[in-house]
């Protein structure tokens, strides 16, 4: 099973990623599961870092055929080619569970991380699977934590991109920091938090050119074309 990772750029496109239109046209196409995490109002009140292009959309799609037909399609129906990647999943802390096309109650943050020139790629996934991971999970107030290793840049003209991460919070993270880092109102946890996670960020340079979006979550599977 392959998974591909989808970032869109175009604004208002939430009515066709979240419509039944797309999925049709996937399945048809080889893909057996697909994840949408859109910014939309949900989480308006939260916190994003974008390069020159904001991102819109990210979307997750598990195939057992070729990639190239699943980027068409998406292509076709935002108007607009996407960056892909092929990537390796790894879960962490699994999602909770939610009827297909349900909301996640969650605020699901992905980040897109950019791999230091002057630091090795066996370097850099050593530090972030076997370090940083525990630092962020125990700092953090993470409800799930899935790594995605880019492994292919699928479009030409897509930005390098060393690894994706979707991390879920609880809503009113959005807005409390205590919340976010399940520092329990306390105001010297949350600082002693900040600072350790800061540290272990800088250490694999997860910060420099980070593009960082909120999102609600929709899941479906797609062996049965609707």
């Amino acid at each position: 099973m392959t998974k591909l990772m989808l970032a869109v750029h175009d604004e208002n496109v939430a009515p066709i990623l979240l419509g039944p239109d797309l999925r049709r046209v996937l399945a048809a196409v080889g893909a057996t599961a697909l994840q949408v995490n859109v910014d939309d109002e949900a989480v308006a009140p939260a916190m994003r870092l974008h390069g020159s292009q904001p991102l819109s959309a990210v979307l997750s799609v598990w195939t057992d055929g070729p990639s190239t037909p699943i980027v068409d399609a998406i292509a076709e129906a935002v108007g607009s080619q996407p960056d892909a990647y092929r990537v390796t999943e790894v879960v962490r802390l699994d999602p909770r569970p939610v009827p297909d096309g349900e909301r996640a109650a969650v605020l699901a943050n992905i980040a897109l991380l950019r791999r230091p020139p002057d630091m090795s790629r066996e370097d850099y996934l050593d530090y972030w699977m076997l370090h940083h991971t525990a630092v962020a999970i125990r700092t953090q107030n993470t409800e799930a934590y899935v790594q995605n290793i880019v492994e292919e840049v699928l479009t030409d003209g897509s930005p390098e991109v060393a690894g994706i991460v979707e991390e879920h919070f609880p809503m009113a993270a959005m807005t409390d920091p205590h919340v976010f880092y399940g520092s329990g109102g306390d105001d010297a946890e949350l600082t002693r938090r900040i600072t350790e996670l800061m540290a272990s960020v800088a250490r694999f340079g997860a910060a420099d050119g980070l593009d960082l979006m909120p999102s609600s979550r929709y899941f479906w599977a797609l062996t049965v074309v609707e």
